[in-house]
């Protein structure tokens, strides 16, 4: 049976982590490198950048970060934001990235998935998907959650994935920063319909809510920001809890 992972996420903001409720109402959480090395001495299994600066700099700046990670930490992790182009992929991978994440962009142009897979592989290639749920359907949304549009999930999950992309990292916009637990019946349909790898986002608050979206959600994978960024709970200890419960993960 193929272990569960847990990775931290580190959102960035003109170079500093930091961490919102439902997108908004941003704090500072410290420096990314800093926190990414401890992480990793952790025992995350991988870790997530995403850029959520609006800058015109943001290639520079994202790709400086990405080579001062890959100095510090020996696991694998993804970098996000901004992302539109071959080119763009092309730096973040010779910097030392070891996969990419793609949201607005795919949505505006799905050929981009194609395009990457085809010049990478469909193991570089993530693609996050951001929804909500709107009259009782999973809306997807652009541009850090701010803009919605008529995309429907489950619809978008299957193109996602008949394009090439190696994954999916879902987050529910109504859960994130909420700490009420992941949304698992809609990842549980996600996981079952799809047949690559679904990584779990929004809702982390206990070490209960990691169980239950390995075991309701069927996520491959969790990934949480301030629970890990405020010590609200150690890695390690998560992970013990996690194996104490029949759920395997690497030690």
């Amino acid at each position: 049976m193929l272990t569960k992972r847990i990775i931290p996420c580190l959102d960035i903001k003109d170079g500093r982590t930091v961490k919102g409720v439902n997108f908004v109402d941003l704090r500072d959480a410290g420096d990314p490198v800093e926190l990414a090395e401890v992480y990793a001495n952790e025992g995350a299994d991988e870790l997530v950048f995403l850029d959520i600066s609006a800058t015109e700099e943001r290639r520079k700046t994202l790709a400086d970060l990405v080579k001062r990670v890959a100095e510090k930490v020996n696991i694998p992790f993804t970098v996000g934001g901004g992302i539109s182009s071959v080119e763009d992929v092309d730096i973040l991978l010779h910097n030392g990235a070891d996969k990419v994440s793609i949201n607005s962009s795919a949505v505006k142009n799905p050929d981009l998935i194609n395009e990457l897979v085809a010049k990478f592989g469909s193991q570089c290639i993530v693609v996050a998907i951001d929804a909500k749920q709107i009259n009782g359907v999973w809306k997807v949304h652009l541009m850090g959650g701010k803009v919605p549009t008529e995309l429907e999930l489950f619809q978008w999950a299957k193109e996602v994935e008949e394009r090439g992309a190696g994954e999916i990292l879902f987050t529910s916009m109504d859960h994130d920063g909420t700490k009420n637990g992941f949304a698992n019946k809609t990842l549980a349909r996600l996981s079952t319909e799809r047949n690559i790898p679904i990584i779990a986002s929004g809702g982390a608050g206990n070490m209960q809510h990691f169980i239950d979206t390995f075991n309701d959600g069927k996520a491959d994978a969790a990934l949480a920001a301030s629970v890990f960024h405020f010590k609200e709970m150690e890695i390690k200890d998560l992970k013990k809890e996690l194996q104490d419960n029949g759920i395997p993960v690497r030690l």
